[in-house]
């Protein structure tokens, strides 16, 4: 069921001097989030003079603006101009995105909460492998971290809470979840979020031209494989992590 958005939203407000956030949800939903991917995506295409970056949150789109080039009232005239033009929580997403299909070793003692999140959503260990890895999420947002994303929406029955009590440290390529989502992270961190997968995949890449592997608007599957599997993937030391990656047909 797709949900009703109504005012206040969308809503523009101000950030700062030279900041706009247009919100299109209180809460990340996937219409939310992808209304934020293609207004970002339509300023973008835009090139408004005087629009010095724009970025895209879980259900908001941000622009940073050069005041003394492209007064306050101007460019809001033109946000509201734009937001007028169609239904964007129906919009379509941007071209250019990509699916990426990263070989994930679920539970175990490389990722030792698997079996406590799939008593959480109801569900046995291998039925929550099958569903996790039959999962094809979208890269929401980059956040927390360089070139970390937060990965969704998972379907309902993972909508399980948050760890009372912090995991004091999960390694680079973990992938954890909660809240019907998943975090894979680009470096080892404490994480209120149950680590449920391995990956040999790395997000942050600052030896690379482009030092984000991924892109808001990306997709990904997280296919299991064994131990093994994920050692050998490892020994090649090539940053991919095994994965594939194609373009999304527009």
């Amino acid at each position: 069921m797709t949900p009703q958005h109504t005012a206040p939203f969308p809503r523009i407000r101000t950030v700062g001097l030279d900041g706009l956030l247009i919100s299109f949800a209180d809460t990340m939903a996937e219409s939310s989030n992808r209304a934020a991917l293609a207004f970002r995506d339509a300023i973008d295409t835009s090139r408004w003079e005087g629009v010095i970056e724009t970025s895209a949150s879980l259900a908001s789109a941000y622009v940073r603006f050069d005041p003394i080039n492209l007064p306050h009232s101007e460019i809001q005239a033109r946000v509201e101009q734009l937001l007028q033009q169609q239904d964007w929580y129906q919009a379509p997403l941007p071209s250019g995105r990509r699916l990426w299909k990263v070989p994930t070793v679920y539970g175990g003692e490389l990722a030792p909460q698997l079996d406590e999140a799939a008593a959480a959503a109801g569900l046995s260990p291998t039925d929550a492998i099958q569903r996790l890895g039959d999962s094809r999420v979208r890269v929401l947002t980059i956040g927390f971290a360089p070139g970390q994303p937060y990965l969704g929406p998972l379907g309902p029955e993972f909508n399980i809470p948050r760890l009372k009590e912090l995991n004091p440290m999960v390694p680079e390529g973990a992938l954890v979840l909660a809240i019907s989502q998943f975090v894979l992270f680009s470096g080892p961190t404490p994480t209120g979020w149950r680590h449920v997968g391995q990956t040999a995949f790395r997000c942050f890449r600052p030896e690379a031209l482009q030092s984000f592997a991924l892109r808001p608007g990306d997709e990904m599957q997280f296919l299991p494989v064994s131990r093994d599997d994920l050692e050998d993937i490892r020994a090649a030391n090539d940053g991919s992590g095994g994965a594939t990656c194609e373009e999304i047909p527009a």
